[in-house]
């Protein structure tokens, strides 16, 4: 990000920034509005904004905003947290919430797999679906082994970097 004199932040480059962000994460299959409420959770320097906050700044309804928060929510990309000494909420990226999100997918594969299996046995392991259905199944056990090495790994390599968080 860019500073203005003073030291503050340059709020058309910062908002440039999270419309660019959120674009490559709709490009990846988020849905607009919860890509550019993490977008904006992500450039601000506590990582956490009310709901008016996030409206105000993205100049979207709090409609908007409670629908997009409640998919980050859903996904583990964002926590909802009380304002101290008020009922309002904010909602905050973690550090982690790559990981969390990740981490949490590995749920999702389990059941694909036990689907998967299901279908292999349905349609008959010897036949070309049964066949292609296992082949899937195998790339997503593949898949799920990968993953949970790689996070190990990433847990190790966070801790090198970035100390106890």
């Amino acid at each position: 990000m860019t500073e203005a004199a003073g030291g503050e932040r340059d709020t058309e480059a910062v908002s440039k920034f999270v419309e660019s962000f959120a674009a490559q994460l709709v490009e990846a299959g988020m849905p607009r509005m919860p890509a550019r409420v993490f977008a904006a959770l992500l450039s601000s320097d506590e990582g956490a904004l009310s709901s008016a906050q996030l409206a105000d700044q993205l100049r979207i309804s709090p409609a908007g905003v409670s629908g997009a928060v409640r998919y980050l929510a859903q996904t583990h990309m964002v926590a909802r947290e009380r304002e101290p000494g008020s009922r309002r909420e904010r909602y905050r990226v973690q550090g982690d919430q790559w990981y969390e999100a990740l981490t949490n997918r590995e749920a999702v594969l389990k059941r694909w797999e036990a689907a998967l299996r299901e279908g292999v046995a349905s349609l008959g392991a010897e036949t070309p679906a049964g066949r292609r259905m296992a082949e899937t199944l195998a790339f997503f056990e593949f898949l799920d082994g990968e993953v949970s090495a790689m996070m190990e790994r990433w847990r190790v390599h966070r801790q090198r970097m970035f100390g106890e968080q």
